[in-house]
């Protein structure tokens, strides 16, 4: 028999195991971390964004059969249909400031409302597949349309001879990209598909958990994106070279900082306590271009985790990935407002695959909290 009892955890969840995936993890002592049970550092190093788009969702690598097969698949499901296309120009003015990632929350819910998408807890595995790969496929033309018109331009429309991260770049610029950049970009995609049970990870299980159809979770996992504290530092982090500016204002403009107890954007993380692999990577690609940027970027590294080993002993501060991948981004030409949009491109397929996991198992998630407030019941005074 099951007790009623609540268990008090660590504030934040911290470390706490809720459930058991076949999809990765991140092993933060040791600086690693993978897909299913490859490293997720060697297939970005080696493989192509639709490899591991299949890895995640088929559970196993590609043959070249198989690859040709998937891409043409999912580079079908780009384009977007009439009636989304329609109402786009209306989503892009009203998020103003907000950007495309603001857009993004209303146009994956008209594409799931178009697609007559049905709850997970209705549908059976295939049918949760293929509208997993639909939503996906259409993420990053929604992203580019919303920028584009945004921008004052009109979107351009995908091509489906172009692997995703060239096609990518392709519908947010209307040119092909060089292939070394789209390469860059892919590398990076890779490298964040997914991380553990992160918080817009773990939005979208819940949400899941609930049955409700796949564009419902993955708009929720967006919303705990959007946050600074997740997916939003990529273009704080670069905010942070601009503010710093030259070589001799690193150390005492950081100093500063620190010690007025501000947060430094693109260090640190909640579970490395070691390099970031997908910093080291990042900091890899980024010194393939080389320039000024670069060689600024790598000296406030050193100067700052050096600050913060001074004034912060004991503990275990890095780059995290937003610092080199805001780097990467802009020696590839991307807008910084598309910064954590382009993040969520990559993302949106690991959520995915999270949320067919979770609709496997028919239990809702539904902790308790510690009440805190006044000691009930009170008289309920008179109106």
């Amino acid at each position: 028999m099951q007790s009623n009892q609540a268990t008090d955890v660590p504030r934040g969840l911290a470390g706490v195991v809720v459930t058991d995936t076949a999809l990765g993890d991140v092993r933060g002592r040791e600086g690693f971390y993978h897909y299913r049970q490859y490293s997720a550092v060697e297939l970005a190093k080696s493989r192509a964004f639709e490899d591991v788009w299949h890895l995640m969702c088929h559970g196993a690598l590609p043959d070249a059969a198989g690859r040709a097969e998937f891409t043409a698949r999912t580079a079908a499901l780009r384009r977007l249909p009439d009636d989304v296309k329609a109402v786009l120009p209306a989503v892009a003015r009203s998020c103003g400031a907000s950007g495309p990632l603001a857009g993004l929350r209303t146009a994956l819910s008209l594409h799931g409302a178009s697609a007559g998408l049905e709850p997970v807890y209705d549908t059976d595995p295939e049918r949760r597949r293929g509208d997993a790969l639909a939503l996906c496929a259409a993420v990053p033309t929604l992203l580019t349309a919303l920028y584009r018109l945004g921008q004052g331009l009109e979107p351009v429309e995908p091509r489906e001879d172009l692997p995703y991260a060239a096609n990518y770049l392709y519908m947010l610029t209307g040119s092909v990209p060089e292939p070394r950049r789209a390469r860059a970009i892919e590398r990076y995609l890779i490298s964040t598909v997914d991380h553990g049970f992160n918080a817009s990870t773990f939005t979208a299980r819940v949400i899941a958990s609930t049955g409700a159809d796949l564009a419902a979770c993955l708009t929720g996992a967006v919303g705990a994106l959007s946050g600074p504290l997740h997916g939003g530092a990529p273009s704080r982090a670069l905010d942070t070279l601009d503010a710093i500016g030259t070589v001799d204002r690193i150390e005492p403009w950081i100093r500063e900082r620190v010690l007025a107890g501000e947060r430094i954007m693109g260090f640190g993380h909640p579970v490395y306590r070691t390099e970031d692999p997908r910093s080291r990577m990042l900091r890899e690609i980024a010194q393939e271009f080389g320039g000024p940027l670069v060689d600024f970027a790598v000296q406030v590294e050193a100067r700052v985790e050096a600050v913060l080993a001074e004034l912060k002993p004991g503990r275990e501060l890095h780059t995290n990935v937003e610092f080199y991948a805001g780097v990467v981004m802009e020696l590839c030409g991307l807008p910084r407002a598309m910064f954590t949009p382009t993040f969520a491109a990559a993302r949106a397929v690991g959520w995915s695959a999270h949320i067919l996991e979770q609709a496997a198992d028919s239990k809702i998630i539904r902790p308790a909290a510690r009440y805190a407030g006044p000691p009930p019941p009170q008289p309920v005074p008179a109106g």
